[in-house]
């Protein structure tokens, strides 16, 4: 497994060795030593999550003010464009983000640490993404930061196109007016 920096040191890009012939693929998504070697994180991933969404959908940014979660994301079928977002206020790079391609094609995954916000927009017909958090899902503390939050300047591959939101994402604050992280 290869482990690469980001723009924001602390969110890494995970490529796993893949081992192809006429029958397929093997490839290990995941190996709890090999990820603390490799970071040296100690964290302890608590719960796995699986999502379906077509084409258009964007999902976030998301994030829990209390019980964080870290997530290491990835896709099993089709495109995304993976955000993380830094909200950790003294943070040097408080209010930034990063910004990845992950596919089936690529299985890359993307770990994003406690004190982000994470979002996501489908960019294939549909898209199955996968991801381990660090903590349970606490609904009482899940925040959202508006997706197209002018002062992010986030630069969604949208094209043309509008996304498809839920209502809770349409509602999503900005950054200025969100509860962020003070550590």
């Amino acid at each position: 497994m290869q482990v690469k920096t980001t723009p924001i040191l602390e969110v890494l890009i995970f490529e796993s060795q893949v081992f192809g012939d006429s029958r397929g693929f093997f490839m290990e998504s995941f190996n709890q030593k090999t990820f603390q070697d490799k970071t040296n994180l100690t964290y302890t991933f608590v719960q796995d999550n699986h999502s379906l969404s077509k084409q258009g959908v964007l999902r976030g940014i998301h994030y829990q003010i209390i019980q964080p979660q870290g997530k290491l994301v990835r896709v099993t079928a089709g495109e995304v464009f993976d955000v993380a977002v830094d909200l950790r206020r003294y943070s040097p790079t408080f209010g930034q983000w990063v910004g990845e391609r992950l596919s089936a094609e690529n299985r890359k995954q993307l770990w994003i640490p406690p004190g982000f916000g994470h979002g996501f927009l489908v960019l294939s017909d549909q898209a199955e993404f996968l991801y381990k958090t660090t903590d349970y899902y606490a609904p009482e503390h899940e925040r959202t930061v508006l997706w197209n939050d002018p002062t992010l300047k986030i630069d969604w591959p949208l094209g043309a196109h509008e996304p498809i939101l839920s209502v809770k994402d349409r509602a999503g604050r900005l950054l200025q007016d969100a509860e962020v992280y003070l550590l």
